[in-house]
Formats: structure tokens, sequence, C-alpha cells
């Protein structure tokens, strides 16, 4: 990497009419602020299709999108649509905030009438802006197929099911029985038109703003989960990766081993890999889900980099983590095989949590850049594995990520003792808790870290209603938004300085943004 600095926003916290963030105006208004602010990067959140909680981590798919980032407006450009059958759905009440539960009740039918004037105009039965599409329509289809059709047929048999698990559908539908899903795409044909529909939409109208974003001199850093969910499709059509049994039940899945924050550890439950299977495969599950993702990003950042190494298992009926056994990963036999697929693929290795020789070992031999988080550099050690001091030209120094509170809110929470080692550290004499926050940004952009990255509420000063996520718990996350018109001129000024001073912008990047002012 470069010496460079960029935002992690995720896409669903933009502001929007409609009540979420998406590929719309609001998003290329974004990347206009990146480039003023000389920034290089656009660090997103999985652009996985979420189910329950709501977290792009625990998707129903590791290669569909997700619908809710389709832009309403494109689609009324296209015919499909009208403005006032937009503007009639109640996207819900709280600006601030997204609201899941009036997403999956009022956007999905407005996306169901979008499809079927968009199978009109595919049949020939409809003259609109879609109707030119038909031959991008379905080289789509057959591009994506190789993870499209199980996708879509999942999706159909679980809303006919009312959003059961697969686990307890018909035997047939739930072991692939080839007569039972024969006739499951004969009754669903039109529903999982539905889905193709979504997905050809969502890449679409992605493709579109990341080549903007391009034009722009914004690379993308994208992330893609380590774990799948459960009842996802990948689970239900690939058992044969994962460790279940003959009927398909997990003989164990993931989670952490007891330590000091949790004496019965952390029971994730999400299915674990058999990598034996997917070594004899040449991992090609994985290889075609990285590709995939990086059809969407321009660098990708792997959570939980970690589980290449070792992974905890616990047993599928133990209601704690207490019992879990720590097994060893592929290691660098996948990134080799990787390599030797893909070719040079840029990844960012999230490598926080546990550190084991083992961990640390494979992260040197993969040569991938690791995370520094100055939120926990200033502890009661006063050693910290992620003071400035510590790091290297190869990392990506953060003030905190999606899954810690803002550092305003840190800086309110934290001891005094360690509020006053951030002080000394950073050399902050500020009372003020928001000078204090932009004392700890500034310290990130001084770090020799080539890539630095920071999350927008930091820029914001916002407090712990701007959180994103709080690992552990459901109901309140991801759903924090931007309100319009808070990413100022002087915003975008005092940022470009940082970047400028401490030597984050690229020559050629520098010279853009001055012409464009």
């Amino acid at each position: 990497m470069k010496r460079q600095c960029g935002i992690l926003m995720p896409v669903f916290s933009l502001p929007s009419r409609f009540g979420i963030g998406c590929f719309d105006r609001e998003a290329y208004a974004f990347i206009d602020f990146l480039k003023e602010s000389g920034q290089s990067t656009w660090q997103v959140l999985p652009f996985c299709q979420t189910g329950f909680g709501d977290s792009p981590y625990q998707s129903v798919s590791s290669f569909a999108g997700n619908p809710y980032f389709i832009d309403l407006e494109q689609l009324i450009g296209d015919g499909l649509l009208s403005w006032q059958e937009c503007e009639s759905v109640w996207f819900g009440s709280d600006n601030e905030k997204v609201d899941y539960g009036a997403m999956y009740e009022n956007r999905y039918p407005l996306l169901r009438k979008a499809y079927e004037r968009f199978r009109e105009a595919m049949n020939g039965r409809l003259s609109i802006g879609a109707s030119g599409q038909k031959s991008e329509y379905e080289a789509f289809l057959t591009k994506e197929a190789y993870w499209l059709r199980d996708y879509a047929l999942f999706m159909s048999i679980k809303q006919r099911e009312n959003g059961k698990s697969w686990q307890t559908w018909e035997h047939g539908l739930k072991m692939r029985e080839e007569k039972a899903l024969q006739q499951a795409e004969a009754e669903l044909a039109d529903e999982m038109g539905f889905y193709f529909f979504q997905q050809y939409e969502f890449e679409r109208h992605w493709e579109k703003l990341h080549a903007y974003a391009r034009k722009q001199g914004i690379s993308i850093i994208g992330d893609i989960p380590f774990y799948v969910a459960m009842d996802s499709a990948a689970a239900w059509a690939h058992k044969e990766i994962f460790r279940f049994d003959k009927e398909g039940t997990p003989i164990d899945v993931a989670g952490c081993a007891p330590d000091a924050f949790s004496k019965t550890g952390q029971l994730w439950g999400n299915p674990l890999y058999d990598w034996k299977a997917l070594k004899k495969s040449g991992y090609k599950w994985w290889i075609n889900r990285i590709a995939r993702n990086m059809e969407f990003y321009d660098t990708l950042r792997i959570d939980h980099f970690n589980g290449f190494a070792e992974y905890y298992a616990v047993p599928y009926e133990d209601e704690t983590a207490e019992n879990g056994t720590i097994c060893k990963g592929p290691g660098m036999d996948f990134f080799k095989a990787l390599k030797k697929q893909l070719g040079e693929v840029p990844i960012i290795a999230e490598d926080l949590g546990t550190l084991t020789p083992v961990t640390e070992k494979l992260l040197e031999d993969a040569g991938y850049p690791g995370m520094k988080v100055l939120q926990y550099a200033f502890d009661w050690t006063e050693y910290s594995y992620y003071l400035p001091y510590n790091h290297i030209k190869n990392c990506v120094v953060y003030t905190g990520t999606h899954d810690n509170t803002t550092t305003r809110a840190w800086i309110e929470e934290i001891s005094d003792h360690d509020r006053d080692l951030a002080r000394r550290y950073i050399h902050s004499e500020n009372t003020d808790y928001g000078t204090f926050v932009w004392d700890m940004i500034r310290e990130a952009y001084r770090s020799v870290a080539d890539l630095c990255i920071i999350p927008l509420q930091d820029y914001l000063v916002k407090g712990k209603e701007a959180r994103i996520n709080h690992p552990g718990t459901l109901g309140e996350n991801w759903q924090w938004r931007l309100q319009p018109h808070f990413l100022s001129k002087d915003l975008s000024s005092s940022i470009f300085k940082l970047a400028k001073l401490y030597g984050r912008i690229p020559k050629k990047d520098e010279a853009s943004v001055k012409a464009d002012k």
C-alpha cells in the first residue's frame, strides 16, 4: 500500500429520503466529499442481504447483494416505479435510524411492483426504459448462475415457509433431493424471478456508482464475513463443505473459548467449515466467494482472519462454549490456492481479538496488512500492542471500527487512568472532549501505518447514539443514519489539511482536488 487515508461509512448510514442509505444521489455526493477531503478510500461493511437481526455479518447469502441498497430513483427513471408510489410508502418515522421493520414490510412490496413491470417489459408487453435491458439481464443470469439459482430457490422456499429455517423443511427440500427441487422450481418460478430481478438491479446500480468512485480516484474497501449464518443459502446448498452429519444436522458450531471477559465463552452458533472437504475441491466455494466480492470491491477486508489459522469448535447441543476445542484452520495452504487461482488479491486482515503465535505467523507469512485500533491502545498495562510505537508500515490504523463505540463515547466512558494515559501519549491538554476526539484522529494520521481509516462519526464528534454495532446484542444495531447536509465544506477542508500535513494524499490526487476547487 501507499501512504493514504479513507473513511469508514456503511452504505445504510448514508442519508436518503427512502429510509435507508443506498446507491442513490447521496452516495455520489459522499464520494465527492471523500475526494474533496483528500481521501483515497471508502470502507464499507458487507453488502450481503441481511436476515434476522439485520446484521450484514449474518446473511442469508454469501453472494447476494442487499436489495435495500437498490436506488429507487433509478427504478423511477427506468419506468418501473413512479414518484407517487415511492413517496406514498412509509419507511419509518425516525430520520436518525433505519427502521428495518418498515423496510421489510414496505420496501419489498415496492420492489415487487417494479419487478412485475420489469417482467412485462422483458416479455415485450410493456414499452418502458427497462425494455432495452433484456440482453444485459440475460447475460447477468448466465454469468451468476453458479450461485444465483440456489439463492433464489432458497429465498422462495423460505418465503413460502413463512421464514422457517431450512432445517425444518420437509425432508426432500431440506436434503435437496432432485425431484423435490424440480417441483419447487416449477411452483416458484415467478418468485425466483423476483429474486433474480433484485440482484440484477443491485449489481447494475452498484457498478454505476463504483465506476463513478474510480473516476473520482476513490477505491472501495469491502468486507467479507468469515462465517456464514446457519439459516443461509450456503449452508443449505453446500452441506458438503460444512461439518454436518448425513441428515444435515451440525456436528459442532463456532464460538469463542472462555476467557477473562466471559467465564462460559461465547457461543456464536455458525456452521463450521469442513476444511478437508474444501481442500479436496481446491477451496472452490471460498474462492468463488472471494471472486464474487472482488466484483464489488477494490480491496477486501477479511473479517475474523484468525479463523484461517485456528478456530473454536463447540458441540452442537451445548448451551455454552465451555466444552469447545481449538482446531487447526487451513493456514497458508488456502492463501496459496487463492493466489494460484485468482492472482494477487488485495486483502486487509481483521486480526483483532486473541493473538496467538499461530495467528501471528499466518499474518506474517501471508504478508497482508493487519489492523491497529487506537481505542485498544490505552489500558492499565501501558504497553498495549496497539500503541502507535508498535505500529508498522504494513498495517491499517483506525481510531475505532463499526464494533466499537464512537471515540467521543469511548473518551467519556473509559477510566480516569486510561484517559490520562491517552492524553499524555497524544500530548492533548484539551479538556473539551470534541477537541480530544480530533487529537485522537490526528494521532492516527501521524502513525507510520500506510493506511489510516477513520469512522465518519468521529469526524462529526458523535456520541454513543451513533454507534453502529454492539457485539453480542440484538435490536439496536446497524441503524445509525447520517442526517442530510452534515458534510460541510468546512469539515472537508479540515480533513484535507490533516491528510496533506501527514503525507496521506498522493501527489496526483492533491493536484486533482486543487483543480476541482
